[in-house]
């Protein structure tokens, strides 16, 4: 009868003395809400928001901006890979068999001078493609999608009972350019990393309250397309026109009939922009140029609509030339984004939780938009994606920011700024809530949103 006791005894010691030296580990009983209202992790949170605002980089040279990501993803335990697509960064992070949930991050910022006075605001200045100096700025909110992304990632590592499945986090670069997502496909994104099932991201949104959350299901951004023309002609003296081709003359005619083409062209319900946002000929009042070159923004939603535009686009600019019987135009078409459709059933799934987390007054059905987001890409990939938009600014602000009928700076203003610590409590419940619902233990299938 001795030896049961003095086993039993001596085990006793020896658990008493692994849990002295075993560290405490996280509780997993925390809701995604409780969890961020916890000071300690809001405030750390808003720390690592200011240091990315006060660091920004702008697109294909994220250098830094990546190196800090990764190393927040490293900390939470999962398997971080840099460089790839340029300054792409791929951490995943796994628990047990299950669904591949893909959360997307951007990493740049824009050639911005801020004008903000916040006293994190960037002071950066750096020299653009082109060799001119610029101001540096988030002007876009990248680096609150940054830091909401690494709230979120902590508290899936320190919650793994709640979830099951693997996490891709990806910081993407170079969204500004409508490249990055690309690269990092090219890159083996979706081959050297688990594929993913279904891919989440969120983007701030200006003209929405902190505490709420817009949605749209089906197209919610457009395909984006820029086009170079170069109307040729035969310079020559102002005062005797007749011996010239004046390419100005011809790209006058064209800015006028290609506002005809969204007009009279397509159907009245079909969305489309056609904008000459640049026109430059000429070097002197009483000189004909030999040239005259326009800078044109196409958005549209459907693939059918986008050749339409650029088919009609580059018709009228050829009639413009023959008309004056001038030469052929130079005409250069550089495929932008395409059009961001979000997975209805995917939404159908992930709305519910955003109406249980918020109340049904801060959840908000919105329009889609005529901006373009090259998240958008993997959906295009073959994964049902979801990008939802986070309401940016404080009521107290935006009442004062509206007053009078005004509206609050847009996004890639000087002076836009998010109201971080609100928006980051919103942001990182909504989606880690969506998180636990998509990657629920409870989930038999594997793709339950296709």
């Amino acid at each position: 009868m001795k030896c049961p006791a003095a086993y039993f005894c001596g085990a006793t010691i020896l658990l008493s003395l692994s849990v002295w030296l075993t560290p405490a580990l996280p509780s997993y009983a925390a809701e995604p809400k409780e969890w961020i209202a916890d000071k300690a992790n809001l405030d750390s949170l808003v720390e690592l928001y200011q240091e990315f605002h006060r660091n920004p980089e702008l697109s294909f040279h994220e250098k830094e901006t990546a190196a800090r990501f990764a190393e927040q993803l490293r900390k939470i335990g999962a398997e971080v890979t840099t460089g790839i697509g340029g300054h792409g960064v791929v951490a995943v992070l796994k628990n047990g068999n299950g669904p591949t949930l893909l959360l997307r991050t951007d990493l740049d910022a824009l050639p911005v001078t801020e004008q903000t006075n916040l006293p994190y605001a960037s002071k950066v200045r750096v020299k653009d493609a082109s060799g001119v100096e610029v101001g540096v700025m988030h002007a876009c909110g990248h680096d609150l999608h940054i830091t909401n992304l690494i709230g979120v990632a902590r508290y899936l590592a320190a919650n793994k009972p709640r979830w099951q499945g693997t996490i891709v986090f990806i910081g993407q670069p170079a969204e500004e350019r409508g490249a990055g997502a690309q690269k990092m496909l090219a890159d083996g994104l979706f081959t050297k990393f688990p594929r993913p099932d279904f891919a989440l991201a969120l983007h701030v949104d200006s003209t929405l309250r902190t505490g709420k959350v817009g949605y749209r299901g089906g197209y919610s951004m457009a395909n984006v397309d820029s086009v170079d023309i170069t109307m040729q002609g035969r310079g020559g003296h102002g005062a005797q026109p007749h011996t010239t081709i004046d390419p100005i003359v011809q790209a006058a005619h064209l800015v006028v009939d290609l506002q005809s083409i969204v007009a009279r062209e397509l159907t009245p319900i079909e969305p489309a922009v056609v904008t000459v946002g640049s026109i430059h000929g000429g070097t002197k009042h009483n000189i004909i140029g030999n040239t005259c070159h326009l800078q044109l923004t196409v958005r549209s939603y459907s693939d059918a609509t986008r050749k339409q535009l650029l088919d009609a686009i580059v018709r009228k600019a050829k009639a413009a030339a023959a008309s004056a019987r001038a030469p052929e135009p130079t005409i250069k078409i550089s495929d932008g984004t395409p059009a961001l459709f979000n997975d209805e059933r995917l939404v159908d799934r992930v709305v519910p939780v955003f109406l249980r987390e918020l109340g049904e007054e801060n959840v908000i059905p919105v329009d889609p938009s005529m901006g373009g987001e090259d998240f958008s890409e993997y959906g295009r990939a073959g994964v049902p994606i979801f990008m939802f938009r986070l309401g940016a600014v404080n009521p107290e602000r935006m009442a004062k920011l509206t007053e009078g009928g005004n509206r609050p700076p847009s996004l890639h203003s000087s002076t836009f700024y998010p109201d971080a610590a609100e928006a980051l409590q919103t942001g990182v419940t909504v989606m880690s809530a969506a998180v636990l619902e998509l990657l629920s233990a409870k989930t038999p299938a594997a793709n339950e949103a296709r």
